[in-house]
């Protein structure tokens, strides 16, 4: 079985390590866990691996966040990966730092990522694990707060819950969504 992973994100150095950016970081830890090296390829950067009979592509889209639809349409179409096999990782306003919430599809929550590939699949049903990047911002910042660093304490808390990231991912390959969703929700 194959599954299509996609970790939204900005290229480009000024955003490494920033909040948005949290798609891409899940993705490259998972990426090391199943000791697979991404590569440039069409619409961002790709790798692939496999843990026992599930084989993986994990995609970083190059196309910025806001035209993550792209990507992410043509890389399903390109493996032949359905709806169901894959997996968007993206970064929560919504949710406390650290927190994970799996869901079946649902509202974009405002979240440009999220729009674009609704709009470019044309559904909202896909599977998504959002990760919870806190609110602590002052009113009327928040675009400076999601592109933002983090801080060394909230650094901390992200680098202690990768681990649990990647559980998700790998749970929803061997288990599924639903079971999955029941197992890891925060």
């Amino acid at each position: 079985m194959r599954f299509l992973i996609v970790g939204l994100g900005n290229p480009g150095a000024e955003y490494e390590g920033s909040r948005h950016n949290l798609g891409f970081d899940l993705a490259t830890a998972f990426a090391g866990k199943i000791h697979a090296d991404f590569r440039t390829d069409r619409l961002g950067w790709v790798a692939e691996g496999r843990i026992k009979n599930r084989q993986f592509l994990l995609l970083k889209p190059s196309t910025y966040m806001n035209l993550s639809g792209k990507a992410v349409k043509y890389w399903m179409d390109q493996t032949r990966v359905p709806l169901e096999n894959t997996l968007i990782l993206v970064d929560d306003l919504a949710l406390d730092l650290g927190k994970f919430r799996l869901r079946p599809g649902g509202s974009s929550a405002g979240h440009n990522g999220l729009k674009n590939i609704e709009e470019v699949l044309g559904t909202d049903r896909y599977p998504r694990l959002r990760l919870g990047i806190g609110k602590d911002f002052p009113r009327g910042r928040q675009v400076e707060f999601v592109l933002g660093k983090w801080s060394a304490e909230e650094r901390r808390v992200i680098e202690e819950r990768m681990g649990r990231g990647m559980e998700i991912i790998e749970s929803f390959a061997f288990a599924g969504l639903s079971k999955t969703m029941s197992l890891f929700n925060d």
